[in-house]
């Protein structure tokens, strides 16, 4: 694998530069970070990507996408990631558009992806069921035909932004036959349709971002069905190993690292700076080591899909060490606030003491326990490279 730049990617990183310079300005920042407005500005930062052609940079062209090179791909995440550039919301473009543009039929092609790419429509992912844990086949959210529709019944839940959605990929039984992984369907539910309550979840961290939906007698019209009826494992299959490719981090990761450093270099401890500590210096090399080796895995990955292929069990590799890496680094920044990362803004300080970082280094550790859990929890990941990479 060919690690140097071209004099075009040299250019391509220029031009990343020289838009998230431009384009990510103050106002918008701003506004992603207010609560009232976050969600249209999330769409506003969204379509200045679409303008700019690089919305989609892992869709097809003839879908409207980039189809950008491993490399294109790389740099463009370690640039974002270096700027504090916020990613895409992925359950629309990362995740049921390629299922869309893959499984779907033509109607749904025309229908779903224009308005996916424009981020005219919200997306989030119902998967996850009360009671059901990391065993997603294990799901009772029920779809009986009823005439052209589905009639919908169950709940969903740790459904993230499902209070901003204008429209949720589902998992649904629809034949309780066979082994249960073959009588689940994926359906796509407008979420204005008449029976659908959403319940707020606010998670340790005092965000509100996750949710339980509720489905009462929701009716779907079957032309909303992805692929084949009680064949909507094998598509949730072929997202998840996409959602858990990105959920690695990589990119995320390195800038948080570098942020450690960055602090570590001011902050002492019994009279010298955390960064001359041995034992410091210590955990940080071994995070450092193991980032670096993820991040070339990483990119196998991406040039083994744009060759034509699809992750694999690798998915699972990526996902497992970068949760991992992302906790422990969470962890030192923890450590590095000390008692700082704890204190908030009160009615005598408005602002809030200590560190900077202190308050966003507690509540990254909190949301952060989630990571290995999420996306399928790690030790089922562990459970898939055993069969499906040693056969066991």
């Amino acid at each position: 694998m060919d690690t140097s730049f071209s004099a075009e990617d040299l250019a391509f990183r220029d031009e990343v530069r020289a838009f998230f310079a431009e384009a990510y300005d103050d106002d918008l920042q701003a506004r992603l970070a207010d609560k009232a407005t976050f969600r249209e500005a999330v769409i506003d930062w969204q379509r200045r990507l679409h303008d700019k052609g690089w919305i989609a940079p892992n869709w097809p062209k003839a879908h409207g996408g980039a189809e950008w090179t491993p490399t294109q791909n790389f740099i463009y995440e370690t640039e974002r990631a270096a700027a504090g550039v916020r990613d895409v919301v992925p359950f629309g473009l990362k995740m049921v558009g390629p299922v869309i543009y893959t499984f779907g039929n033509d109607e749904q092609k025309e229908r779903f992806l224009p308005r996916i790419l424009r981020s005219e429509d919200w997306w989030c992912q119902g998967y996850s069921e009360p009671g059901a844990g990391s065993d997603l086949a294990a799901l009772k959210t029920r779809a009986e035909r009823d005439g052209d529709d589905y009639v919908v019944n169950g709940a969903k839940i740790w459904t993230t932004y499902a209070q901003y959605a204008d429209w949720i990929f589902c998992l649904v039984r629809t034949s309780n036959e066979g082994k249960k992984q073959n009588g689940i369907s994926f359906l796509l539910i407008d979420m204005h349709s008449p029976g659908i309550k959403v319940n707020p979840i606010v998670s340790i961290d005092n965000h509100h971002s996750l949710n339980e939906v509720e489905f009462n007698n929701v009716r779907v019209p079957v032309a909303n069905l992805i692929g084949e009826e009680h064949k909507g494992w094998t598509y949730a299959k072929a997202l998840l190993a996409h959602e858990r490719t990105s959920i690695a981090g990589v990119a995320d990761s390195k800038r948080a690292l570098a942020e450690v450093q960055h602090f570590a270099a001011r902050e002492q401890n019994g009279g010298r700076f955390l960064i001359d500590d041995p034992l410091f210096q210590q955990r940080l090399s071994d995070i450092e080591i193991e980032l670096m080796a993820l991040e070339y895995t990483e990119l196998r990955v991406l040039a083994s899909v744009a060759a034509g292929g699809a992750p694999g069990a690798e998915s699972s590799l990526l996902k497992i060490k970068g949760t991992e890496i992302q906790q422990a680094i969470q962890e030192l920044r923890m450590e590095l606030a000390g008692y700082y990362q704890g204190v908030l803004p009160t009615e005598l300080a408005q602002e809030v003491l200590g560190h900077s970082f202190g308050s966003d280094a507690r509540q990254a550790f909190m949301y952060g326990r989630a990571a290995t859990i999420y996306g399928g929890s790690n030790e089922v990941q562990k459970n898939i490279i055993a069969k499906a990479v040693l056969g066991l």
